[in-house]
């Protein structure tokens, strides 16, 4: 199976799971939010600012669009602030999905356990 295929999966089936659900729809509302704003006062077209949005979350950054106006790089600024860690978030999320289903598809194929977590107290 390949790589989209299992990517995919593994957002759907973060989606279907109780604790993911409000990460995947923050991260649907965040490109949602994002190309709405650089639609409307940048005046790209949808597909240019939905593009922007993934690119500029992702940290990838290719530099063939910036925002012009000042409401799109205060936006941005703000926009970029926000979604990283959120974005760190769902994929994340994601990964843990596509091994689970990794795992499920090859009985061979084991998982890394969770590391232990540290709890610092007062």
């Amino acid at each position: 199976m390949g790589f989209f295929r299992y990517w995919f999966r593994a957002v759907r089936a973060a989606y279907r799971d109780p604790a993911a659900r409000p990460l995947v729809l923050t991260v649907v509302g965040l490109l949602a939010t994002g190309t709405a704003v650089y639609a409307i006062f940048e005046r790209w077209t949808v597909l240019d600012s939905l593009y922007f949005s993934v690119i500029t979350l992702t940290t990838v950054g290719y530099g063939d669009f910036a925002p012009h106006t000042v409401v799109g790089k205060v936006f941005t600024m703000v926009y970029v602030l926000a979604g990283i860690a959120v974005i760190l978030a769902f994929a994340e999320t994601v990964l843990k999905h596509a091994m689970r289903l990794r795992a499920e598809a090859h009985p061979g194929f084991v998982t890394p356990p969770e590391p232990p977590r540290t709890v610092i107290h007062d």
